[in-house]
């Protein structure tokens, strides 16, 4: 995979994981927390993610396999879904998908660990991200390739931890207004890659179309 690739998934993951867009809302949920407790949460909510993407990365294209879905069909609807979460971003939505129904929010008052639940599952690793390592991997032609998405994953994971570890001081110098616009900033990359996605499967499934 050449240096031009592994850009464009720093951006998707960057996009779809985005620590800055997701620090108000880290923030929000631990409301009331220390922030000795922060920093354990931090911890524990870097470990699930690590864990997580490692097993999709490397499993994912043989679970889409076992349900007789191809690489390319789920190249599309992957595509669909973060042209979709590109477009909350754009709009200044809250996306559900990443951040839970109305329902499942007003759950969380009665959880006692957020660390998977609602912060790793579905806020960070959500759909979008779960589609985005599934193609990446899946298009992997070796060892190499694999490690270079897991390289970069792991550099978005890293940035997550350091942000959430220092969220309390973090948050005093970031304005609504940075991160607003570093929103938009990110929807509209996430949309374009969303929109190569989609073509570059269709083009496949659909052959006469190209």
């Amino acid at each position: 995979m050449d240096y031009t690739e592994l850009t464009k998934a720093f951006g998707a993951f960057f996009a779809i994981m985005n620590p800055f867009v997701n620090l108000p809302v880290f923030l929000a949920l631990t409301e009331g927390y220390s922030v000795a407790d922060q920093r354990r949460l931090a911890i524990r909510i870097t470990v699930y993610c690590a864990v997580m993407s490692a097993i999709i990365l490397v499993a994912g294209n043989q679970i889409i396999t076992f349900f007789g879905v191809t690489v390319d069909q789920f190249r599309i609807a992957g595509g669909i879904v973060l042209a979709s979460i590109a477009w909350s971003m754009l709009q200044g939505q809250k996306i559900a998908a990443h951040h839970g129904s109305t329902d499942e929010q007003d759950h969380l008052n009665t959880l006692s660990s957020l660390a998977f639940y609602p912060i790793t599952f579905p806020m960070l690793v959500g759909p979008g991200t779960i589609a985005t390592l599934i193609i990446y991997g899946g298009n992997a032609s070796g060892v190499l390739d694999i490690a270079g998405i897991a390289a970069v994953v792991g550099m978005i994971i890293l940035m997550l931890f350091v942000v959430m570890f220092f969220a309390a001081s973090i948050s005093k110098v970031m304005t609504d207004t940075m991160r607003v616009i570093m929103t938009r900033l990110m929807g509209m990359i996430l949309l374009a890659i969303a929109v190569e996605m989609i073509v570059a499967g269709v083009k496949v499934v659909l052959p006469g179309l190209g």
